[in-house]
């Protein structure tokens, strides 16, 4: 079965086909009783739902409503009440055809079988390791140079001490948090002649308690410069800060393999719709996908 985030990448595949569709919107994330009005008949919306321009719908109290445009423009539908899915194919000024070079892999990344093991490229040491979410060595190239690093919260071995060395094991830094993750800046100066990075996280209060090595490679200069052309272009299009622009932007750094970007856009979706659990499904499919998450 295809996971919600595979629905994401048929929601924005069908951009760059707007001659050939005779639709205006899919539904990409809803969160309430929302309807749909095809004909003469109401019905409940889902994720998926195709919406024609002659359709109309009703918004709930509380609801939420991400939409994708056949041009893969996205927009967000909040205030409860009736629209004219005509008037809101209005709001779309410009199309966001640049998303749609994204969209295939993403579809194939998410037709396949999950793998349920946390693949880190060094030894699991069972129940004694803290996990943390950072894919496993081929997979851990960095773009830019504010990285998030998460791992699995367990207040009771707080505060946490994340621990960089270089690959011949020399310490380059030591960071303290009381939090389950820590944004570190590689352009600082203690990193900025390594290009990989080792790191463990660790629990200042039980020693027994430590990571597995995982690992920060940096984009190869070339690389970096044709990521950054594209990711101008995308940015351009999706710099409304709302859940469904971070999921956009997310999808981008996933079909460039590289994860440890998409990470920050996952969790600023979540943030900006904390109400919507559709952005969690995704991110935790995410996850699993990457095997960055054990499935329980």
């Amino acid at each position: 079965m295809k996971t919600k985030l595979a629905l994401f990448a048929i929601v924005l595949a069908v951009s760059g086909q707007v001659g050939a569709q005779d639709y205006a919107f899919k539904v990409l994330a809803n969160k309430g009783k929302n309807e749909l009005k095809a004909g003469d008949s109401w019905q409940q919306l889902k994720v998926g739902t195709t919406l024609k321009k002659e359709d109309e719908l009703r918004i709930s109290e509380n609801a939420y409503l991400g939409l994708v445009h056949v041009t893969g423009k996205a927009i967000e539908v909040r205030k409860a009440g009736k629209y004219k899915v005509m008037d809101l194919a209005k709001e779309v000024k410009e199309p966001a055809n640049v998303l749609n070079k994204y969209t295939d892999f993403i579809l194939s990344a998410n037709t396949g079988p999950k793998n349920t093991l946390v693949a880190t490229g060094a030894v699991d040491r069972g129940g004694s390791a803290i996990k943390v979410y950072l894919p496993r060595p081929e997979l851990a190239i960095v773009f830019g140079d504010k990285v998030t690093i998460n791992w699995e919260e367990d207040k009771a071995l707080a505060p946490f001490v994340v621990v960089f060395k270089s690959m011949f094991g020399d310490e380059l830094a030591s960071m303290e948090t009381a939090d389950n993750f820590l944004v570190v800046d590689l352009s600082n100066k203690n990193f900025m002649n390594e290009d990989n990075i080792i790191v463990t996280v660790e629990s200042k209060t039980n020693k027994n308690k430590i990571s597995d090595e995982y690992t920060l490679k940096r984009l190869s200069k070339a690389d970096k410069e044709r990521i950054k052309t594209e990711f101008t272009k995308i940015a351009a299009t999706t710099s409304e800060p709302t859940a469904i622009n971070k999921m956009a932007i997310a999808a981008f750094f996933e079909q460039n393999s590289l994860l440890i970007d998409a990470i920050p856009y996952y969790q600023e979706a979540i943030k900006l719709a904390p109400d919507v659990p559709d952005y969690k499904e995704f991110y935790n499919d995410f996850l699993l996908r990457y095997s960055i998450k054990a499935k329980k």
